[in-house]
């Protein structure tokens, strides 16, 4: 049987998504916490792995098992043997065609930033901080010039191992909330560090270091030399992916309306 599984998590603590040899990560917390409940080793593979800090609203796995439980059983019992800030939100029996990562139509991502001249102390590690005003009409037209297809290299990690640059970029909205904004993005995959890059330079533009226009031009440079340093990961959550309704999976879980 296939198994798909929500899961939400704080990653203030942990090394990023993907397994390590020192067990900091939430996959390592997640294999650990499924194989005690299974009493077998269960092996996961996810929809878009996060980085060192990056928080997860709906991270989706799939795994195969032998076992036969009840869908609820896998939420309750696995929760049991998780550390507080990472909990499955929900289990769903999959056709054995379903594949978390390549039946995925897109990704969503949101970055909470906080526009204050004084640091975040109650959201530490959970909101990027900005402490200059910023111009929310300039950074949307910037943000708007990178919709479409693109060789998005400029706001590429040097360690990515992506197979391509070319990236799909189908949104980035911008609502603002008292001191909070909240800039969500859309695309059929990111490069690694592509948000955190982009975001950097969207703050740039916001705070009239550089133009409107100077989004074009490091998008059309592909050199990743020519953007704004890599911003903060603490305000980066995944959202989640998008999969046809025909596998019927959750769009969404309650965890989305604690963001800003």
């Amino acid at each position: 049987m296939r198994v798909a599984l929500g899961i939400s998590y704080n990653g203030q603590a942990y090394q990023g998504w993907q397994s390590q040899t020192s067990g900091l990560t939430i996959q390592d917390k997640l294999e650990k916490a499924l194989g005690k409940f299974a009493a077998q080793r269960v092996s996961t593979l996810c929809a878009g792995r996060t980085d060192s800090g990056v928080h997860g609203i709906m991270q989706v796995v799939h795994f195969d098992t032998g076992l036969e439980r009840d869908m609820h059983s896998w939420v309750r019992g696995t929760n049991a043997n998780l550390p507080r800030d990472i909990a499955v939100q929900w289990a769903v029996s999959t056709p054995d065609a379903f594949h978390c990562r390549a039946c995925a139509t897109s990704r969503r991502y949101a970055y909470v930033l906080y526009e204050s001249p004084i640091r975040p102390s109650v959201d530490h590690g959970r909101v990027g901080w900005a402490f200059r005003s910023l111009d929310g009409h300039a950074m949307q037209q910037a943000a708007d010039l990178l919709l479409g297809e693109h060789d998005f290299s400029s706001f590429r990690a040097s360690q990515c191992q992506a197979l391509t640059p070319v990236k799909h970029l189908m949104e980035i909205s911008m609502s603002k909330r008292g001191a909070y904004w909240r800039i969500e993005f859309e695309a059929n995959a990111f490069l690694h560090h592509m948000i955190r890059n982009i975001m950097g330079c969207l703050v740039f533009i916001g705070q009239g270091k550089k133009p409107v226009s100077w989004m074009s031009d490091v998008l059309l440079a592909r050199d990743r030399r020519v953007a704004a340093p890599t911003f903060s990961p603490d305000g980066l959550y995944f959202l989640g992916p998008r999969y046809d309704p025909k596998w019927g999976l959750p769009d969404r879980n309650a965890a989305y309306d604690g963001l800003p």
